[in-house]
């Protein structure tokens, strides 16, 4: 393969957002690396991926210590991809990683201690081929381990050069208001936070939206597309090749009933109204909100990739068009 050389306009199109009350700008759309970049996968098919995100202004690169399949591969993956040229533009790129779900066997690799924190982030660093990452994320809260240690492992992280920045995902409101004052003890600001948020999925809305705001950090969605249900391909039931029908992943094929069917139908008809597909409407949907700094997709093709990033052409809703939203999914 020929060594890659960025596309020089890849900054033209992509809309960046003020992550919380800090320096850092996040597309409106980053890309996640929790399916498809895996040992199961093609290599040649992820590097197109990757390569094509960035030529379109993705500069936000989303990881985790478990993700693969098999654990630990999409990393290492995504280092074989710095190495064959990404990696020259390292100064270009936010790249994250996480620790807190199931990772190694033992009482030390799994959920929120100080040991299992520093030595995730150790084997994440060598499996890429970094000296540091952007970000740096509690994964999950862990209700054994006090935050004060959790979120003291955070901040030491950040003192210690191997992130630059620090985020939480998956804490509800009160777990979040917890962690954010501890990690002003430190004087570590908490930059991101990293919910599952879709239009099927709105609990980040009555109070963790506007403590966020308040507290100055940045929130970037993860399943904004409600794991495939906020596409086209559950129009008709479930394809025998897709996800519930499969139940090998988060997407159940009892999530999909006919009352969701029907939902995902109706909301595609405002899509077409608008010009765009359900999909594109499901992100643009949350981009509404200034609130939300980004959303995370995950691509298992360069078309699915540059169908998403569409969503950025149309990001305005009509108070009728948010009105027949709201009274399918409230």
């Amino acid at each position: 393969m020929e060594t890659y050389k960025a596309n020089e306009k890849r900054y033209g199109d992509m809309v960046y957002r003020r992550c919380g009350r800090s320096g850092i700008l996040l597309p409106a759309i980053s890309l996640g690396l929790w399916h498809n970049f895996g040992s199961v996968d093609v290599f040649n098919h992820f590097i197109q991926i990757a390569h094509t995100a960035f030529d379109n202004g993705i500069t936000h690169f989303d990881l985790a210590n478990n993700y693969g399949p098999v654990y630990g591969s999409a990393e290492e993956n995504f280092g074989r991809i710095l190495k064959k040229g990404l990696g020259h533009y390292r100064d270009e790129l936010i790249i994250s990683s996480k620790a807190g779900y199931d990772m190694w066997p033992g009482p030390y690799g799994n959920w929120g201690s100080r040991k299992y924190l520093m030595a995730s982030l150790d084997q994440s660093l060598k499996r890429m081929g970094l000296d540091y990452v952007d970000i740096f994320y509690s994964h999950r809260p862990d209700p054994e381990t006090p935050i004060e240690e959790t979120m003291g492992a955070l901040a030491d992280i950040v003192r210690q050069g191997k992130a630059l920045y620090v985020g939480i995902s998956n804490y509800d409101d009160a777990q979040t208001k917890a962690a954010l004052a501890v990690l002003k003890e430190h004087q570590v600001r908490c930059l991101i936070h990293q919910p599952k948020y879709s239009m099927f999925e709105r609990w980040v809305e009555p109070k963790l939206l506007p403590l966020l705001k308040e507290e100055g950090v940045g929130l970037i969605a993860f399943s904004p597309l409600a794991q495939g249900l906020l596409t086209n391909r559950y129009l008709n039931g479930i394809p025998e090749d897709s996800r519930a029908a499969k139940s090998t992943g988060f997407l159940q094929r009892s999530q999909v009933t006919d009352e969701i069917v029907a939902n995902v139908r109706k909301l595609n008809d405002i899509a077409v109204n608008r010009g765009q597909t359900l999909a594109e409407m499901a992100l643009a949907w949350l981009l509404k909100d200034d609130r939300v700094t980004s959303v995370l997709i995950g691509a298992s093709s360069v078309g699915q990739l540059l169908d998403n990033l569409k969503a950025l052409e149309k990001l305005d809703f009509t108070a009728d068009e948010l009105a027949a939203i709201e009274s399918i999914i409230k």
